[in-house]
Order: C-alpha cells, then structure tokens, then sequence
C-alpha cells in the first residue's frame, strides 16, 4: 500500500540537524560536498527563520577568476557567527552554494562550516516518460523543484512513444488531435489489444494529454531558473504508433495500427523528422536532442520493397543498417542547425558517431563501457539499477512494477565509471542478480574514463499511472542518483548516506512529496567462518530495530533484536526470519532465508516479478 505521512517544515527542518546519525551535530548534507569542515556555533540573524530567508542575507561573490579553483559548477561557502559567504565562478555555482546553505539551516539558525564544493559529473539527469501515462506541467514543475534543490542539471523529457504524443507540433496538428490521447488509461489492458486504439479529447473515455508550446516555454524557463537543461526526446525510428494514427503514409504499412517504425526508405519520413525537430528546437535551446533510436523491431523493413531497393543502392546487406541510415541522417540534421545527437545505446552500432553526439546507456553497463572506450560520450542508466520504475521493495508486495527489483541501496552501490575489473563484476553482479567473476567482465580503460559524462535516474511510466504513484517511485530513490552524480566516490559511504537519507526523507514528505517510506525487509548477509556462518541483518530504514526469529516463526516484538553480528552452528538447516519494528510494531516486509551454517549468502538482488 503507498502511504502518505505529513510533517511540518519546522520538524524537518530541526531532524536536518538532529537526526543526521551516529553524530547528531553534523548537518544531513546531500549530495555530499568534496570537502566540509563543522564548526561550532551559529550564524543567526533577526528576522531569519526560513533557508530561503538566509540566502538572500549571503553575500553571494561570482567570478571567473574562481574558476581554477571551483570549477564552473563549483563554490565555497563560509559561514561564522558573523555572516555568510559564497564564492564561486558562475552564477550556477553560486546556486549550488545557496542549496547547500538551505540544508544547513536549522531552528538555530546556520551551522557555521567552510566548504569547498564541486561536482564529480557534468551531467546530472533526471528522466521521465509522460508517454504511457501523461502528467501535469504542475507535477513537471514540482520535480524541477527538487532536481535544483539537490544539484541535477539536466531533465530528459520523454515526450513522444507508443502510448501518446505529448508536444504540440504547428505543422503537424494530428500528432496531438489523434495521437495524445488513447480509449483506456490501464496500459497492460490497452497494450494488449488487437490494436491499439488511439481517439480524440472529446470521445468518451479518452486518457491523455499533450504540453502546449506555452506550457513547453514555460517549463524550459522555469528549468532555467534552478540551472537545468531540458533535453526533448521525439522518438524515431521506433516508438511511433501515436505518429501514424494520424499519419499512416509514414510506416512501410501504410496503416494507422500495428506498426510502430517509420519506413527508412520514405523520403517523407525526413521531411516530417526535420520539420518537427525544428519546431522543437525552436523551444529548447539544449545542445543536445535526444531522437531515441532505439528498439527498432524491422519487421517490416524486411518485407517492404522501398527499403529492399534502399539496401540495395545503399550497398547494405542487412536490414538492421537501414537504423544506422536513418540515425546517420538525423545526426547530420541536427548538427547543420548547430546541435548535437543523443540516443539510446544503440546508436553505438553507428561507426559515424560524431564527437559530440551521446549516448545513454540503459541495457545494463556494457554499452557505456564499449562507447567510452570508443570516445563517446555516454550517460549511465543501466535499467537494472537506475530505472525509478523497477521494485523497490519486496515484488511479492508492492504495487506493480517493471521486471526487477532496484532498491536504494542497490542504486547507491552503483559505480558509474567501472575502471577496473573489480569494479565492473560488482556492478554486473547487481545487472545480472547474481555473482559474477571480475575475470569475465569488460570495464573501462583509466584514460577513457572522462567520455563518462554522467548518471541519470530514469522514470518509465507503463505502470505509473499517477502522480502520487509517480512520487513513490522516485523518491527517495531520486536521492541516491544525486549523490551518484555529484560528490566523488572517496566521499560516498552508505551507512552515512542511510542516516541523512532519512532525514531527507522526512523533509521530502513535509513538502508534499509522496514518499516511499522505507518499510522494506532488512538485509540478510550471511559469511561462512569453518564449518559456521556469521550472520549480518541491517534494515533498510535506520530508524528501526530488526527483531530476528532462527526457528522460522515471524518476529514479533519479544523475539531477539539484531544488535551485532549472529554465529549459525550446527549440521541442520538454519530457517531465518527477520523485520523491521518502530515504536513496538513491525514497520515492514518480513524477509526469509534458509541456510545451512558453513556456507555464505549475499543479496544481488535476485528478485523478479
């Protein structure tokens, strides 16, 4: 069931300084700076109570001449007894420091600290797909909202798909009259149909919705404002159904239902692709747009004689390098007006891949991997780990899901730029739910590393089909990415990060979010030690206490609570059950596990619905 729980801001604000784990007196910063030093006292001022209060009483000092020393996203902030003081080269630097400054602030007034701030990554994204089901400029904002907040600086926005076209396009009106909305919301039930029928605002029953041009301008000033880039995504050559309802003659069919490719070979399908990436550049002034290019089925292809003559003028001898053509043309487009390509990770089949065109990588490492390698530039979001759209707890119980099971402390373990074989087994250990060999596994080489541009959190919408589900889903999950994306891996630590996620968690809640709360079961970890087992539990939220049962009963609040490791002995199988309890009542999902003591176990988070 998702929960929703209401805090005032003034709790959350002290628990920001109380509740900040093992030290209660260190501020909950997240994501966590490269260097921060504590002092003792307080800045306060008359009249102060609000972050938002404090900030407009820093003098705030922007200057190129920091760029040496913050870098172009970086800042220093000092705060004495006496006043407040950001520094940093550019006035996005400058935010970042004032969103610092807000979590310093408690009912006390500002924690007086020096610190020196800059970001491991460039790219800082949050994706999400308002295709299979739409959500509301308001909710867009709102996430906007928390992406400045906590320092992400790019928001990919998914506006085209199968399930709905959802942009207004002036020379094409029926991407939007006949493509934005369909005759059902559920999408399993639409999905399955024999086809997959789209209709019009006014028809009874119709889902949907699309972004005007006003609300898109609004958006794209609104992500300026907090220093993020909106980068659009108009699907081709695949993901296009809500295209062809309205503009059949596009596919190799010729049919509005059953066929979701643009035909290669339709001089036509360029027309259009140039005409509507034009109106969309009009819109967003991002370096880079985003055309998909991924998932592209060929079916038809295969069986259409334009593409067969293509192949054959072209000198191709496979139907799957008429997705390479396509890719090659809009890349070209896109660079004659002055912007760069971005794509899904199979762009990389494409050997003409400019230096400055992307590409994110979404089918677990391994694409990232080979594009750095090659010098391109990549975006990491394996679905395995960073789709908000996968379980994050136990799949048996919670609402439904896409395929795995990613919990926060799978995302948070994640290593973006996986440069040694160790590194990369771990994180192929948590794509495959199982142990993998470091001697198996493909990683990056050191002086490639930079072509990692980034980490993305990305949101699919197939069974999200609102906005209180949406924010289940993201957070607080959302805050491991930002951590992910910002601090550097030498100041990441997990049971830290535990302690301040909670914090966030509650500050999230008293500003309205719909937040996951954490009620997931603790983590078994069992060691071999001879012919004995040493037993680990740790629970998922770090304000609850583990109560464990060996005799395969539930735990109740008498049965024994977890406070240091458990020796397992004997020759029998060994039944272990244990749950998260709050306040004297179980706060979670129980989890279960049967080991035979002498051998060990690990989650990789096997999980799959």
């Amino acid at each position: 069931m998702i929960m929703k729980k209401t805090f005032s801001l003034i709790a959350g604000l002290c628990c920001m300084m109380s509740c900040a784990g093992p030290d209660n007196d260190i501020p909950a910063l997240i994501p966590v700076p490269s260097e921060a030093v504590f002092h003792g006292g307080y800045y306060t001022a008359g009249g102060a109570s609000s972050p938002e209060d404090y900030c407009r009483l820093a003098e705030v000092c922007v200057d190129s001449v920091r760029y040496g020393s913050v870098g172009e996203e970086g800042y220093e902030l000092e705060v004495t007894r006496k006043g407040i003081r950001i520094n940093a080269a550019t006035e996005a630097g400058a935010f970042y420091g004032k969103q610092t400054l807000m979590q310093l602030v408690s009912g006390r007034g500002v924690r007086c600290a020096v610190i020196h701030d800059s970001p491991r990554f460039p790219y800082r994204g949050i994706h999400l797909d308002v295709s299979r089901h739409f959500f509301s400029k308001e909710e867009v904002l709102k996430i906007l909202d928390e992406m400045g907040r906590y320092k992400f600086n790019n928001f990919h926005f998914h506006l085209t798909d199968n399930g709905g076209w959802r942009i207004q396009i002036d020379r094409y009106p029926l991407l939007t009259e006949l493509g934005a909305y369909r005759v059902m919301k559920d999408w399993d039930g639409w999905w399955e149909m024999d086809s997959r029928l789209f209709c019009r605002k006014d028809d009874p029953g119709a889902y949907g919705g699309f972004f005007t041009k006003e609300d898109i301008r609004e958006i794209v000033a609104y992500a300026a404002e907090r220093h993020i880039n909106v980068i659009p995504e108009i699907e081709f050559p695949a993901h296009s159904d809500a295209v062809f309802v309205g503009y059949p003659h596009l596919n190799c069919t010729g049919t509005r239902y059953g066929n979701g490719e643009f035909c290669p070979a339709n001089e036509q399908v360029y027309e259009f692709a140039d005409n509507v990436l034009l109106e969309v550049m009009e819109l967003f002034p991002s370096e880079v747009i985003h055309i998909g290019g991924d998932e592209a089925r060929k079916h038809a292809w295969g069986k259409c004689p334009a593409c067969t003559e293509l192949m054959r003028r072209e000198g191709m001898t496979d139907v799957s390098e008429l997705q390479c053509y396509m890719i090659s043309r809009l890349q070209k487009f896109l660079n004659s007006h002055g912007r760069a390509m971005a794509g899904w990770d199979q762009i990389i089949v494409n050997d003409d891949l400019d230096s400055l065109s992307v590409s994110y990588t979404y089918r677990g490492q391994r694409g990232g991997i080979l594009a750095a390698n090659r010098g391109i530039r990549t975006v990491m979001t394996p679905g395995e780990i960073l789709y908000f759209d996968w379980y994050q707890a136990d799949p048996k119980q919670e609402p439904k899901a896409m395929y795995g099971y990613s919990p926060i402390k799978k995302m948070y373990a994640f290593d973006p730029v996986p440069v040694t074989p160790e590194s990369a087994a771990a994180n192929e250990s948590m794509v495959q739910g199982k142990y993998v060999s470091p001697d198996t596994s493909i990683f990056i080489r050191p002086e490639m590393a930079g072509y990692v541009i980034g980490v993305q959190g990305s949101t699919w919408a197939e069974y999200i089909p609102d906005e209180q589900h949406l924010e289940y889903m993201m957070f607080p999950r959302f805050l491991a990415v930002a951590e992910q994306a910002w601090s550097s891996p030498d100041r990441k630590d997990w049971q830290d990060f535990r302690y301040r996620m909670n914090v966030h968690r509650h500050i999230l809640e008293a500003r309205g979010w719909n937040v996951y709360d954490l009620h997931n079961a603790p983590e078994i970890e069992i060691t071999a030690s001879g012919d004995r087992s040493i037993m680990e539990i740790e629970p998922e939220n770090p304000e609850a206490e583990v109560r464990y049962t060996l005799d395969g009963s539930d735990p109740v609040i008498g049965s024994a609570l977890y406070s240091s490791p458990v020796m397992l002995s004997g020759d029998a199988p060994v039944t272990v059950k244990a749950a998260p309890f709050i306040g004297g009542r179980r706060a979670g999902y129980i989890r279960e596990l049967t080991v035979t003591p002498g051998e060990s176990y690990r989650d990789y988070y096997p999980y799959m619905d």
